[in-house]
Formats: structure tokens, sequence, C-alpha cells
């Protein structure tokens, strides 16, 4: 009788700050995958306002309010080029069914990545959509073309994000934790954001 390999999400963001949104989308993955790998690392596409060593500490204040046991902070699978970090988690779980997950905010900007056709040949993806970034056609076109297979998460993010908490926007909700933690390190300059119990 063969044995149904392990089904591993790879959830890796820029987490600049991590946000309710961000454990949502977590919350969902532990649901559905055996287990969830979550990272914070820098986007080559994005410009970050914090240290990453900060990020990485909010991420994980994040997942331990999740408590999910299914989830684990993986700070070593981070690297800017998404094939790295699929590499490194290969190396790790040899013989797992692995989904690289990203945002619909990035589909656009795919065909741009490093080496997106042996990436896209290494794993499926699970795009997830967020408000504000409606998934056009021909973007999910580009990624067939290149030899991408994905799925599309049945979940709407929040309404929130992490710019939106560095400009200000009092409805970007953190958790409790995050927020003690930015007032602590003094980390943006908008320390009186609304926190989400």
């Amino acid at each position: 009788m063969s044995v149904m390999p392990q089904t591993i999400a790879l959830f890796g963001t820029s987490a600049d700050p991590p946000t309710i949104a961000h454990g949502e989308i977590v919350a969902w993955l532990a649901d559905h995958f055996d287990r969830v790998a979550v990272w914070a690392s820098d986007n080559p596409f994005k410009q970050h306002q914090t240290y990453l060593r900060h990020r990485l500490h909010m991420l994980e204040l994040l997942l331990s309010d999740l408590q999910r046991s299914n989830v684990q902070l993986e700070p070593d699978l981070g690297h800017p080029r998404a094939l790295i970090t699929v590499q490194r988690a290969r190396e790790r779980w040899p013989d797992a069914h692995l989904t690289l997950v990203i945002g619909s905010d990035l589909v656009a900007q795919l065909p741009r990545w490093y080496c997106v056709e042996e990436l896209l040949m290494r794993v499926q993806l699970l795009i997830v959509p967020r408000p504000g970034y409606q998934l056009r056609a021909a973007d999910l076109a580009a990624v067939q073309a290149l030899g991408g297979q994905y799925w599309i998460a049945e979940l709407t993010g929040l309404p929130v994000s992490s710019t939106a908490y560095r400009e200000g926007d009092r409805e970007a909700g953190v958790s409790a934790p995050v927020q003690a933690y930015i007032e602590q390190e003094q980390l943006y300059s908008c320390q009186d954001v609304a926190v989400v119990t």
C-alpha cells in the first residue's frame, strides 16, 4: 500500500509588519495542508522599511497567537529568490508535495522572477486573492505559458495590508503582541495604528 506524500504549503512574506490578514491566510493553509512552512524574507521587487530580524520576530509572535501545531516558522528557507527557497525546501522534505503560496498582487510580476520556468517546474502555485488585486486572465495565461500549474484559494484576504499600516491607516490591523513589539522597538512612525485583539 502506497503512502500519500506529505503536503506542504510554502508561505513566505515580507511581514513588514505581519498583519491579521497574514494570520488569516496561515490559518486557512493550516486547515488545507499537512504542514505550513512560514518565513519572512526580502522581496527584490519591494523596499523594506524594517530589518529582517524584526520582521521574523513579529512573524513569530503572530504564529504563536494562532496555536496551530502544523505551522512552523522556518527562517532558513527564506531567500530573495523563490527558486532558492524551493530548492532548500526540497532538500528538507525530499518526498513532499510542495505548494508555493503567493498573493494575487504577485501574479503579474511572476514572469520577471529569477529562473521562473525552473521554479514552476519544481512547485505548484497556490494563489491567494487579495482585495484590490484582481486576477487577470492574461496574467494567469502567462503563468500557464511558462509551464506553471496553479490553483486559486477559496479565500479572500482581509482588506488590510502592511503598506497601509506603514502609511498610518488605522484600519490596517495587527495583533496586540505585534503592536506591542512595534512600539517597544519603535519600528514605524505610525505608533497609534489600530490594534485588533
